[in-house]
């Protein structure tokens, strides 16, 4: 086998390996996180900070109730989080 035949059979080969494993590496953390609001410190948040900001990290508040960030799936409200956007900017109560 020529040199650059065994290069396109190697890059080939990688390239199959990951289509394989993207769908299954996507599909292991697909449904393990929820976005959960309340609980980012300001300029730490994951997305959506509300009006007036752009995207990651663009909270200006601690405890911003419309930022949000990831967290495991049924973590947020145990953490005082909430699941949906809510007012104001209270430090999160963790549940009991």
């Amino acid at each position: 086998m020529h040199g650059s035949t065994k290069l396109v059979a190697a890059a080939s080969a990688l390239a199959a390996a990951a289509l394989v494993a993207s769908p299954a590496a996507a599909g292991s953390t697909s449904g393990a996180k929820e976005k959960c609001f309340g609980v980012a410190l300001k300029g730490k948040n994951d997305c959506a900070a509300g009006p007036g900001t752009s995207c990651a990290g663009s909270s200006t508040k601690d405890y911003q109730g419309n930022a949000w960030k990831y967290v495991a799936k049924g973590a947020c409200v145990k953490m005082g989080g909430t699941l949906k956007p809510h007012a104001g900017n209270a430090p999160p109560k963790p549940a009991t």
